[in-house]
């Protein structure tokens, strides 16, 4: 299978890429980054295509995938504003699932969000319910939607709203149900990548539900 990893630089984007490698079970791996990667991490089946991810995107041989990972994503703090940040987690997704579609992909499993609703009044969990309604408008043969609570991971930049959460979280742990737990990045990584070979149709994979790598 050859796979494509969108957003290979953040928290989950890295599980999965180190992942993959690990598993042996792909015979090639893309990963399209704005900065380009360590190549001493990384074997030479995997291709790091360095690109601004200015839309329209560019042509190129490496959209040519049987699955894709994305984990495209940022905050509203580091957007900069409603716009920037819709056009990241919304657009930058949706036009990456088309070009990979186009190019004969058949899976998609997206990293989204829990309470992911294009009803919502938060603007950020309608924006990820507009991104999964979209996805699963366009067609592939299996798309997976993994929603997770607030993410345990090494980060570089400071998330002190998250970093709270996280902490309250652990503190209270026994008391919070399954669904609103902090998840491990690299369990979401697993999640992530075992769907590409779950049934067809689309998947909703809620936090609970996220598996243990």
């Amino acid at each position: 299978m050859k796979l494509m990893i969108l957003g290979a630089t953040g928290a989950v984007g890295h599980q999965v890429l180190t992942q993959a490698v690990a598993s042996g079970r792909y015979s090639s791996i893309v990963a399209p980054t704005r900065r380009p990667l360590k190549q001493n991490d990384l074997p030479e089946t995997t291709l790091n295509p360095v690109t601004d991810f200015s839309l329209p995107l560019p042509d190129a041989d490496w959209w040519s995938v049987d699955a894709v990972v994305c984990c495209l994503g940022t905050t509203l703090k580091q957007a900069g504003s409603k716009q920037a940040f819709y056009a990241i987690d919304h657009d930058l997704v949706i036009a990456c699932a088309n070009k990979a579609l186009e190019s004969g992909a058949h899976a998609f499993a997206l990293n989204s969000s829990l309470g992911a609703n294009a009803n919502s009044r938060s603007f950020y969990l309608s924006t990820k319910g507009e991104a999964e309604q979209h996805l699963q408008a366009l067609g592939f043969s299996r798309l997976t939607l993994v929603r997770p609570s607030l993410i345990e991971a090494e980060r570089t930049e400071s998330r002190i709203g998250e970093q709270a959460g996280l902490i309250a979280s652990r503190l209270f742990k026994p008391l919070i149900p399954k669904r609103y737990r902090s998840v491990p990045a690299s369990d979401i990584a697993a999640t992530l990548l075992d769907s590409l070979s779950g049934p067809d149709g689309c998947n909703i994979i809620e936090s609970e539900s996220i598996q243990s790598a």
